[in-house]
Parts: structure tokens; sequence; C-alpha cells
């Protein structure tokens, strides 16, 4: 397994943990708004691998919270630049990859935020609904490659990267009047839809949206 995201400490934090337990893990420090950094990876994955199997792409920026018109170019174009440029030159090497040696798995972390829009959220809701197009998109021309591609469609979850709403009482109550569980999920709980994506549980599924929202898109 190999833990990459932008932090190579924090990676290698993860990996160390995964190896503890008896896995096999190494880490890569990867910005993936950073197309240099996108080529860097595969071409050691592959000089020292030469293959992937499974791939999750689970990398997101929203820089902004406003009113959708009042969006600068910046946080714009880094919104863009991480959650569909990025998702995509990852599928994109992914893919021929796999195909080269048998078949594999992506899972591109979308949001329930790509079906309905978040308030607030216009770009990060506009860049999700791309995420979810191009997850069919993948799993369509390569499924004839034994290559399946699904999205995760997590709802409020209590991450860093969502504290923003989650540890805002007023915000987190807003959003909970739309969710039938009356809660936010833990990270853990995306680890299970994840596993059936990836694994033999799930080989005749692809092209598919697995909603982990407590309801959210229900109600």
């Amino acid at each position: 397994m190999i833990v990459a995201s932008r932090k190579a400490a924090s990676c290698e934090a993860v990996a160390e943990s995964i190896r503890a337990a008896g896995g096999s893990a190494e880490a890569a420090g990867v910005h993936i708004g950073e197309m240099a950094q996108i080529e860097a990876l595969w071409a050691d994955l592959k000089a020292r691998h030469g293959r992937v199997d499974i791939v999750v792409n689970n990398a997101a920026a929203n820089p902004y919270f406003g009113p959708i018109a009042d969006t600068d170019l910046g946080a714009f174009q880094k919104t863009l630049d991480v959650n569909v440029r990025g998702y995509f030159y990852m599928s994109a090497h992914a893919v021929k990859l796999m195909a080269a040696n048998g078949g594999g798995a992506i899972v591109n972390v979308a949001s329930v935020n790509g079906v309905i829009p978040g308030a607030f959220q216009g770009i990060y809701s506009i860049t999700k609904a791309a995420v979810i197009s191009m997850t069919q998109a993948f799993a369509k021309e390569h499924a004839k490659d034994a290559i399946r591609v699904n999205a995760l469609l997590p709802g409020a979850t209590d991450t860093k990267f969502a504290a923003a709403i989650v540890h805002n009482p007023d915000i987190l109550q807003m959003v909970l009047g739309h969710v039938p569980m009356n809660r936010v999920a833990q990270p853990d709980e995306m680890a299970g839809a994840v596993l059936y994506l990836v694994s033999a549980a799930g080989s005749y599924t692809t092209g598919a949206c697995l909603n982990v929202d407590g309801g959210y898109l229900i109600a």
C-alpha cells in the first residue's frame, strides 16, 4: 500500500501504523493539485512496482465558503485543480497501468454535494458533480479492461476538512435538519463502503455512486 498526500510526514505516520499491524505500506508526499507531482508519483510507482491494483482518490479542496457569484478566480482554480484535474489525471495514469496488468479498481470520493449543492459551497459542489460524471465516464470506457470505477458519496463527516461545518453548532443544526439519522458520520464509517467497492464483493459494480450519508439524499 502507498499512502500519499501533501504532507509526507503524516503519510509516514499512517504507513508506520499499518506496518505495525502487520501490513505492508510506504509513504509518498504528493499534492494532486500539482501536475508535476502527479507525474513524478506515477513514474516512481511504475519504476519500483510496475503495477497498481487499487486507487482511492480522496483529496479535496474547498477554500471558499460564501455566495457562489463572489467566488474569486484563485479559489475557483484551486478547487478545480485538486478536485477535478487531480482526480482525472490520477485516474488516467491508473487505468493505463491497470489495463496492462489485468485490471483493477478505482474509488473516487465525491460528495452528496455533487447531487444537491451545499449552501455557500457552490464551486466545491460543482467539482463534486464533475467527479460523479468522471467516475461514470471512466467506468464505461474501461470496463472492457476489467477495471471498475465507482464513487463514494459521503454526507457530513467529522473530519478536519469538514470542521467548519461539524464544529459550528448553528451550521451543524441546519445540516442535521436534513439528515434522517440526525448525526454526522465518523471517518471509519466510510471504510466499509470503500472496501466493498474495491474488493471481490463488488466485482459486478462499476459506475456506481454509493451514498453513505445517513439518509441525506432521501430526506
